[in-house]
C-alpha cells in the first residue's frame, strides 16, 4: 500500500499582481546566461548540416510523391 501525503499544500506567497510574468522573464532572462552558446563556427556548420539535411529529405519525399503519383495513374488510368 502506497502512503499519501495528508498535509494541505503549502500557499505560494502572494507577490501582487504581475509578479508571474515580471518573475518569469527574470528567471528566463538568468537561465538564459547559464547557457554554452555556440561559437560562429560551430553555429555556421550546424546550419550547413541541417540545411543539406532538409535538401536530402525533401528530395526522398519529393521522389516519393511523384513515384506514387505515376503509381496511381498508372493502376487507376
Amino acid at each position: 500500500m502506497t502512503a499519501t501525503r495528508t498535509e494541505s499544500a503549502t500557499p505560494r506567497p502572494s507577490g501582487g499582481r504581475g509578479a508571474g510574468p515580471t518573475r518569469f522573464a527574470r528567471e528566463s532572462v538568468s537561465e538564459l546566461r547559464k547557457v554554452l552558446w555556440p561559437s560562429r563556427n560551430e553555429l555556421v556548420t550546424y546550419s550547413i548540416v541541417v540545411i543539406i539535411f532538409l535538401v536530402i529529405m525533401t528530395a526522398i519525399v519529393a521522389g516519393l510523391d511523384i513515384g506514387f503519383a505515376k503509381l496511381v495513374l498508372l493502376v487507376f488510368g
